[in-house]
């Protein structure tokens, strides 16, 4: 079953929410409005008729986002996200639904339906996820600290701590140094492979495809976010069954005819992520450049490391 979603975001950041109304399945749960594809109609057609219907406005342009493919006890669907870029009207109830626009930082995952989770995700996470060199030393943490928090004074928004060479001790002190900063300007921060240390500072964490196999639930809270390094499909379809907010899946390099040069292999990536069931972002030996590339082949954005922090 195809089914299309918008994500509608009126001029204060909020986005509209409509109820799973009674005697439907799920109902109760919230869900970005929208409806089935009927045979023959293009997704645009599609979501233009759904938000018609229910919404009674018209549908003027959209930008794919995200397709959740999603398996309920008695059914299984692929959930098609598209951003509402433009629309004429204002939305109301036609359907009896009760409708609310939200902040999309304040929603809680959990009232929404398992299928709109990951894409209430995509909708909050940011296209570049800067992760620190793991040869940074300690002696360099003064230096770090400066030029981690002025990557988010210029609009780094998520950011992984993953410092191998530092004790576990010095990377909590730090990362509760650079909370502040992180929270004046509304960052959000993943400690690498510490989850005791996440849950104590309030953050997020990185969850390893090592520690990956040993995690059956969700390990933090909905406000605390969880990535998880993938490699397959198995690892991806373990990270939807944890509930995490996203992954990173590293994109295959081939050398250019036998030199040094490097050309990405998108291919394989495209079926991964296109088969996943939660924003996935892209790492590899790549540029900010790249990012409208990664975006077309179905990932949420890039996770940078070298080439991406300011000298």
């Amino acid at each position: 079953m195809h089914v299309m979603a918008g994500l509608i975001v009126d001029t204060d950041g909020r986005v509209l929410l409509a109820e799973r109304p009674q005697g439907k399945h799920l109902a109760g749960f919230w869900e970005f409005p929208g409806g089935k594809l009927e045979p023959g109609e293009s997704p645009f057609a599609a979501l233009a008729r759904e938000l018609r219907e229910e919404l009674g406005i018209e549908l003027k342009s959209a930008t794919p986002l995200i397709r959740v493919p999603w398996t309920y006890d008695d059914r299984t669907l692929v959930l098609d996200a598209w951003h509402v870029d433009r629309w004429d009207g204002m939305p109301q109830s036609l359907e009896g639904q009760a409708l609310q626009w939200c902040d999309p930082a304040q929603i809680d995952p959990e009232s929404m339906t398992p299928a709109d989770r990951p894409i209430l995700q995509a909708l909050r996470l940011p296209a570049m996820y800067m992760i620190t060199p793991a040869d940074v030393t300690l002696d360099q943490r003064d230096e770090w600290r400066e030029r981690i928090c002025r990557a988010i004074q210029d609009g780094v928004r998520l950011l992984q701590l993953h410092l191998p060479l530092w004790p576990v001790t010095a990377v909590r002190s730090f990362a509760a140094e650079l909370l502040p900063t992180t929270r004046k300007y509304g960052a959000q921060l993943l400690l690498n492979g510490d989850i005791e240390g996440a849950q104590g500072l309030g953050v997020g964490a990185h969850i390893t495809s090592e520690q990956l196999l040993k995690t059956s639930e969700r390990p933090l809270p909905w406000h605390q976010l969880i990535s998880v390094g993938c490699h397959d499909a198995s690892q991806l379809a373990k990270a939807t069954e944890i509930q995490a907010d996203f992954a990173i899946l590293p994109l295959k390099m081939a050398s250019v005819g036998g030199t040094d040069a490097l050309r990405a292999e998108w291919s394989d990536f495209q079926l991964l992520a296109e088969e996943a069931s939660l924003p996935v972002y892209t790492v590899g030996v790549l540029g900010s450049r790249d990012l409208t590339q990664a975006k077309q082949m179905g990932a949420q954005g890039m996770a940078g490391i070298l080439g991406f922090w300011p000298i």
